[in-house]
């Protein structure tokens, strides 16, 4: 019995603690407190989920496991993300299938270098569960291009690789704010054309978009993976997705780091629907 008061009395002990030192805070556009329940309920409506990630944050990538959980509870799903490149598609799938080892996947396919600790448990939960998981970046090799020659390098390539790729012209609205700020900004390093710098980006946002249209399925949620600034302010992904097919109804998550997580910072306002907020110094994978 004394044991027994004993284990109570440290729960509750441990519990206030946690309640006193939060992980992540989650906000809504409006910079409203939300909680990971309500979230889940009101994306679970979306055909399309954009998560923007912080790729080397922990906390955030524990959340995408834990979404993608409790979305699959309640809707067929379908996964897509960045991290995977769409000339990699027919290993991805050799993987999920059980035709290749892992070891094979993780040698012949371009995986990132914390594919291990961020992105193996997603693969694993759509692997174990049946799900199609979707490819969807342009070849970096095809992006460098564009970045070093501009989006008319890319009419000189194979049908091939052009089938890898969003289909040609790819049209970038430099006037967009985050494509402008990548120009302004990062241009300034470059000795080629500043312009370039954003056409590449936007050459790898179309192309996701592309294939998330491409895979979408009425009866089923495309979940998204992907590095935030690809979706932050609606932009990026969520733009060719509202071009390709207006009516989509697309939800985004970003996911940010504060000093604190009492109060969205008024430069993290309206990132997307849901902004995530982790601790400064939380755990980074790399």
């Amino acid at each position: 019995m004394k044991y027994l008061l004993s284990i109570t009395v440290l729960l509750l002990t441990l519990s206030t603690t946690a309640q006193d030192l939060p992980a992540y805070a989650i906000f809504n556009q409006k910079g409203k407190s939300e909680n990971f329940g309500k979230m889940v309920k009101k994306l679970k409506e979306a055909d399309v989920v954009l998560f923007g990630e912080q790729h080397n944050d922990a906390l955030v990538h524990w959340l995408q496991l834990q979404l993608t959980k409790a979305l699959g509870e309640q809707r067929s799903l379908i996964l897509g993300a960045e991290m995977f490149e769409s000339d990699d598609q027919v290993i991805l799938d050799e993987y999920l299938a059980g035709t290749i080892t892992h070891k094979h996947f993780t040698t012949e396919a371009k995986v990132w270098k914390n594919y291990g600790t961020d992105y193996k448990p997603l693969v694993d939960y759509g692997k174990e569960n049946g799900l199609k998981f979707i490819a969807t970046n342009i070849p970096r090799r095809y992006a460098s291009l564009v970045n070093r020659k501009g989006l008319e390098a890319l009419e000189g390539l194979s049908d091939e690789a052009k089938s890898w790729i969003a289909p040609l012209p790819i049209t970038v609205d430099l006037q967009l704010p985050g494509y402008a700020w990548m120009v302004e900004t990062m241009g300034a390093h470059t000795q080629g054309n500043p312009e370039n710098i954003a056409k590449s980006q936007a050459s790898k946002d179309a192309t996701m978009a592309y294939f998330i249209l491409k895979n979408l399925d009425v009866q089923s949620q495309f979940i998204h993976y992907h590095g935030t600034f690809h979706s932050n302010n609606f932009e990026g992904i969520y733009h060719y997705l509202k071009q390709g097919k207006p009516e989509l109804k697309v939800m985004t998550i970003a996911s940010v780091s504060q000093a604190s997580l009492k109060k969205l910072e008024e430069e993290n306002a309206a990132l997307a629907d849901f902004i995530i907020v982790t601790p400064m110094d939380s755990p980074k994978s790399y």
